[in-house]
Parts: structure tokens; C-alpha cells; sequence
């Protein structure tokens, strides 16, 4: 009788296409920040919140140390890493501060380099971290001292709370056990 033409059906972008393209839109390191929000939501609670703390090795963490330890190992393989411990090296070796200890002169070495690692790394984490508030995929807070305060200072801790499409990130991974439950532990 009448002729109709069949129309394809539209697809269907899952929640997590959709967030790595709106990624790739807001985001000018879309790589980095997906691994942000991947870490953040491994520790958050069921509400999407993460922090201010994280139990690491059982030791609490401030979530911004945590999270700039994490995304560290990406870096290792960069020629710009190896060259800072020779530069670290030799101004500890300039400043009279090495010691004569191979072993103990290595590990002083190491631990300003982590420190190091660590401050540049936070600041990489901040703007990523800025990028994704302004496309509302996170929301950040600080809590500590007096009142939870939109403002750091005065001795507040992080809280990244994940929002719009980067709530899907939750519920990803599922407990294996009551313990692998708690904030801060990630199940493997």
C-alpha cells in the first residue's frame, strides 16, 4: 500500500561518551582530566563527595596530595623527571647539604624530588580541577578549621563533589568486600 521508509533508529551515546566529549570540548588536557575524575570517584562517597581526607597505607592523606601521588606515575618514562633529580642532586651537592652516604645522599635526593613532583603536580591538578568546575562536571569546596567555606585558607582541606555528567564515574567499580567499602581504599 504505502511506501515508508524505514528510519534508522538514533543512536544512543552511553553516559561516558557523552562525558569524554564534553571532556574534549571544556578541557584543554581531556586525558588528564578524565583520570582526575576516575580517581576522584574510586574514593567518593555514594553522594559523589571525595575528601578532604584519604586513607592511604593506613595513614590519612589530604586529597590533593593523594590525587597528585596518583596521576605522578604518569610522568615517569619523561626525560624532564630524570633531569630534575640530576639538577636536585647537584644543588644539594652545591648547598653543602648532601651527605656523604651514598644510600642516605639517594634517598634525600628522592624525597626533595617527590616534593618537588608534588607541588608541580597540584598545581597541574588546580587547573584541572578549575576547568572542570567552570563546565559543572565538579564541584570543590574546602572543610577544615571553622566552617566548610567555598574559599581555601585557615588550615581547610579540598572536597571535590563529582556533578552532572561525571556522576556516572560512581558505582563504576563494586566493592569486593565491606572493608574495600571505605573512602580512600581502591579494590583491585
Amino acid at each position: 500500500m504505502f511506501a515508508s521508509r524505514i528510519q534508522p533508529a538514533p543512536r544512543q551515546n552511553s553516559d561516558l561518551s557523552l562525558l569524554l566529549d564534553e571532556l574534549a570540548k571544556v578541557s584543554t588536557r581531556p586525558r588528564y582530566a578524565f583520570m582526575l575524575l576516575n580517581l576522584i570517584a574510586d574514593v567518593a562517597h555514594a553522594n559523589g563527595s571525595a575528601g578532604p581526607f584519604v586513607r592511604s597505607d593506613n595513614a590519612l592523606v589530604p586529597l590533593r596530595d593523594w590525587l597528585s601521588d596518583s596521576l605522578t606515575p604518569i610522568g615517569a618514562r619523561d626525560g624532564k623527571r630524570q633531569a630534575l633529580a640530576v639538577r636536585v642532586q647537584a644543588e644539594l651537592e652545591c648547598e653543602g647539604r648532601l651527605p656523604a652516604d651514598p644510600a642516605e645522599a639517594l634517598a634525600m635526593v628522592e624525597d626533595e624530588v617527590r616534593d618537588r613532583i608534588r607541588a608541580s603536580g597540584k598545581t597541574n591538578l588546580s587547573r584541572a580541577v578549575t576547568e572542570l568546575v567552570k563546565a559543572g562536571l565538579l564541584r570543590r569546596h574546602y572543610q577544615g578549621f571553622a566552617v566548610d567555606h567555598l574559599n581555601r585558607g585557615a588550615q581547610r582541606h579540598a572536597v571535590y563533589t563529582l556533578m552532572g555528567r561525571a556522576k556516572c564515574l560512581l558505582g563504576r567499580q563494586t566493592p569486593k568486600s565491606a572493608r574495600a567499602a571505605r573512602q580512600g581504599e581502591l579494590t583491585f
